[in-house]
């Protein structure tokens, strides 16, 4: 097809030849099989050139057609297998809300041409997503599993919210005795299980027995009821970026308050795109 539309464009079959990098012999043999193909000439050579018949000039119009799309599937295989097209799927937390979006937000400018999905969801749930093919890569606690890959890119750790109009803060009592002395708000474990967990590890080490007043389903429900006095919550540090103004926030001490995210995805899905996105990623960690 391709050796037909370059001999309509050119005067001979000598530039066309040129043009597509053989020989002219070599071109001549394309032709020729294209017309056994055919069953009839698709050009007449003279001592000038090589003018098309009339059954060349009926297929013209189709072979044009089928070279250009044979272009555009090369050109799109090519922004694929380097990432600059493509689609990705992204899980993160409220661990990772500083990073995971100015991330993506970094990616879609550098690659505008991949289709992004960012789904807040906690680590376990990232963890099966992954797993499953849901997700292309999770922000979410580590250790990973070690069937997954993994890089650990920020920290975080414990914090008791409390409402702002409490007289008594929590640094003037050891975690312990505030603890005790004091209601606690909580998300349910269900939605949240890593945070339910690593509270519940701290509170162990402390030895502080806890009274749970009330649960809600998301962070930003539970700090709403911080700030209406109902009781203080143990929660993420980077849950400062969502309280409410009336909230404050002390941080807690000690192993069992810190944690790592790390950026997890699975081996066998190290695709061009997913590749792509772990390079951004690195550059923006390095600022």
């Amino acid at each position: 097809m391709r050796a037909l539309v370059l001999a309509a464009d050119r005067p001979t079959f000598s530039e066309a030849a040129t043009a597509l990098s053989i020989t002219q012999p070599a071109f001549t043999k394309q032709i020729q099989q294209l017309e056994s193909l055919v069953g009839m000439p698709l050009f007449r050579r003279g001592r000038h050139g090589s003018v098309l018949t009339a059954a060349g000039s009926a297929l013209l119009a189709d072979a044009r057609a089928i070279v250009e799309l044979a272009d555009r599937f090369e050109a799109r295989v090519k922004r694929m297998s380097s990432g600059d097209e493509g689609y990705l799927a992204v899980g993160f937390g409220l661990s990772s809300i500083a990073v995971a979006p100015r991330a993506i937000a970094a990616f879609r400018s550098a690659f505008p041409g991949v289709a992004v999905r960012l789904e807040d969801m906690s680590s376990a749930a990232q963890i099966e997503g992954v797993r499953r093919g849901d997700l292309d890569i999770a922000f979410a606690r580590m250790p990973a599993p070690r069937d997954l890959c993994a890089v650990p890119v920020l920290s975080d750790r414990l914090v008791v919210a409390y409402p702002e109009a409490w007289d008594v803060p929590p640094e003037a009592l050891s975690p312990a005795e505030w603890l005790q002395a004091h209601p606690l708000v909580r998300l349910s474990p269900g939605r949240g299980p890593g945070l339910a967990g690593q509270a519940g590890r701290y509170l162990a080490d402390v030895g502080a027995p806890f009274d749970v007043i009330q649960e809600a389903d998301d962070l930003q429900t539970v700090l709403a009821l911080v700030a209406a006095g109902v009781g203080a919550a143990i929660v993420p540090e980077s849950a400062r970026n969502i309280a409410p103004s009336r909230v404050s926030m002390h941080r807690l001490e000690g192993e069992s308050a810190a944690w790592t995210i790390g950026v997890i995805w699975r081996a066998d899905n190290a695709t061009p795109v997913v590749r792509a996105f772990l390079e951004e990623l690195a550059r923006i960690s390095e600022r």
